[in-house]
């Protein structure tokens, strides 16, 4: 692993921006550290960027950082028919495992973990917390919950189960893939998204192997929970304001 100098930019660079002209003149605006966000962009997009950043490098004599981040088990709802609905307050609405287009009734939730996690009594946000569902009753391939604030929903929202752990693996398959690509390319920092336990770190620090650094981002209730195992195993934190506060109140 390299030695960086102590970071002050870092900018986010996806498949719109990888051209050399943004890139420098994001460097020569102050930026010495470039995240790739792994949700957005393919692997030929991340070696094409990985090249530009270590020739301006280079030709720069400064150092640059580059975070590749992780898509992590990102947990998202199925499709509705016409795009997007409004889920009145007060109103059922049921998660299943029926692929068909969803409607104001129902949706395919495509994460048999959730099924398994879920309880009576459990809250379930969609759309970045902007829906409060309230679970009334779980079966197998059912979660039959009540509206408790409206809202849209559209095609592929994010859905957030707070105060569950969800027996999800720390890495998809997808990540798996992604990570393989960045250790070849001799990214620096690797972040590691949605973590719910130290395990979780564990497990992709022993992948890892010495040959990046690991960051840990911090947007889940149960990874603040245990936090301070985290941050013995983690080379760096990233507390990703955005998710960890859609399940946890601003003040905790």
């Amino acid at each position: 692993m390299r030695r960086m100098r102590s970071t002050k930019i870092i900018a986010t660079l996806g498949p719109t921006s990888s051209n050399g002209t943004m890139v420098r003149g994001l460097f020569e605006a102050g930026a010495d550290m470039f995240r790739l966000n792994f949700s957005h962009t393919d692997s030929s997009t991340v070696k094409s960027l990985v090249k530009l950043i270590r020739e301006l490098e280079r030709n720069s004599g400064r150092p640059i950082g580059i975070v590749g981040d992780l898509q992590g088990p990102k947990i998202r709802l199925g499709e509705f028919s016409g795009d997007e609905v409004f889920l009145n307050e007060g109103a059922s609405f049921q998660l299943d495992q029926d692929n068909t287009l969803g409607d104001q009734k129902r949706v395919c939730l495509p994460h048999k973990e959730v099924f398994a996690a879920v309880s009576e009594g459990d809250e379930i946000l969609l759309n970045d917390g902007r829906i409060r569902l309230k679970v009334q009753k779980v079966l197998s391939e059912q979660i039959k919950t009540q509206v408790m604030v409206a809202g849209e929903v559209s095609n592929h929202k994010g859905v957030n189960v707070p105060g569950v752990t969800l027996p999800l693996k720390a890495l998809t398959s997808k990540d798996q893939a992604d990570l393989a690509v960045a250790l070849k390319l001799g990214i620096d920092w690797i972040a590691l998204s949605f973590v719910q336990r130290a395990q979780d770190v564990a497990e992709v620090k022993d992948l890892i192997n010495g040959r990046s650094n690991l960051m840990t981002k911090i947007e889940k209730p149960s990874a603040v929970a245990e936090r301070d195992e985290i941050y013995s195993l983690s080379d760096g934190l990233m507390v990703a304001r955005g998710d960890l506060g859609v399940e946890m109140a601003v003040e905790q």
